[in-house]
């Protein structure tokens, strides 16, 4: 987000399109400084190596050709290294050390030294002379609002905290009976509502996590688009998650927030601008080995207790460095 927000400040005139993986395209589609989705169709190739498949991602990726001056590889993968090349843009800008040889499909590239995901993004802007504009702010579309606000009226939803209890890995999931205990404490801290997040293939998950018999605690997993569940995290009065997409979702959106982190680096992956808001035991900060590793199960997560994740609460923690009011 903050790399099309400095883009358009270095090119007010011109047209910015964001290629995206299709299921994510919610997510930019309504950003004012976004003109164009490029959709990414990943579900159809992921046999790449069947010929039939190749050959139609071949031909998909032609349309790319000779319609961008600028590209900017921002992820610095072996696809989007190809799909920048697709493109035959004068100038395709990325990182030096791209992983899995990405770096073969920029002519502009830059070693960039950041530790934070977001300055390391930006700093491939800097290396290439473009302005930096650090606004990481997020929009919902009319659609998604409007269908949020029906929704929220429907159930009776007032003063509300999203939960959101699933990640890719299990190495970074809080324990689901953990997120059970917390949330009637969360009723008890002036919410009247708390709404579990998640996707259809999370469902179970989340399941688990919610306590039983409390009406006030609703899940919407498997419920709602990419776009729906920002509109949820935007009107939100607290956010707390894992390492995952709405823990930056809430940032986006400005709300209070806590992050609940593991085997990944908050000050890599963190919510940015947010340190103050992440928990993260002690055992986990000594940690030097990969997420990945399924030997670790959930025993870094383990080491936040409920009882830390409601001190913080209760110190005021999860709006440290928030300013604004729902968007």
């Amino acid at each position: 987000v903050p790399i099309a927000v400095s883009l358009r400040a270095a090119f007010p005139n011109g047209r910015i399109a964001w290629l995206v993986q299709d299921s994510f395209s919610d997510a930019v589609d309504a950003h004012p400084d976004v003109d164009e989705i490029v959709a990414f169709h990943r579900s159809n190739w992921t046999r790449w190596w069947d010929p039939t498949v190749a050959m139609d991602a071949i031909r998909w990726s032609r349309t790319l050709r000779n319609r961008f001056d600028l590209v900017v590889d921002a992820q610095g993968l072996g696809r989007s290294g190809w799909l920048a090349l697709s493109t035959r843009a004068r100038r395709r800008i990325g990182f030096s050390d791209a992983r899995e040889l990405g770096w073969l499909g920029c002519n502009e590239r830059h070693r960039v030294v950041a530790q934070h995901a977001v300055d390391r993004m930006l700093g491939l802007l800097s290396a290439a002379g473009i302005p930096r504009k650090t606004d990481l702010r997020l929009y919902t579309s009319e659609a998604a609002r409007t269908w949020w606000s029906h929704e929220r009226a429907r159930r009776g939803i007032g003063r509300y905290a999203v939960l959101a209890p699933t990640s890719r890995w299990v190495s970074k999931d809080w324990p689901a009976e953990r997120w059970r205990t917390l949330a009637p404490e969360l009723l008890t801290r002036g919410f009247d509502h708390v709404l579990f997040l998640g996707t259809a293939a999370e469902s179970g998950q989340v399941d688990a996590a919610m306590p039983q018999d409390q009406p006030r605690a609703m899940t919407l997993a498997g419920m709602t688009t990419v776009g729906q569940s920002m509109a949820v995290i935007a009107g939100s009065d607290l956010v707390i998650a894992n390492d995952s997409a709405p823990l930056h979702m809430a940032v986006g959106f400005d709300r209070p927030l806590l992050a609940l982190f593991g085997p990944t680096n908050p000050a890599s992956v963190g919510p940015y601008g947010r340190d103050s808001c992440v928990l993260r035991s002690d055992e986990a900060r000594r940690f030097s080995g990969h997420y990945r590793d399924r030997s670790i199960g959930d025993r870094l997560m383990r080491g936040i207790s409920v009882a830390n994740v409601l001190a913080a609460l209760d110190a005021g923690m999860h709006r440290i460095g928030c300013s604004g009011e729902p968007r």
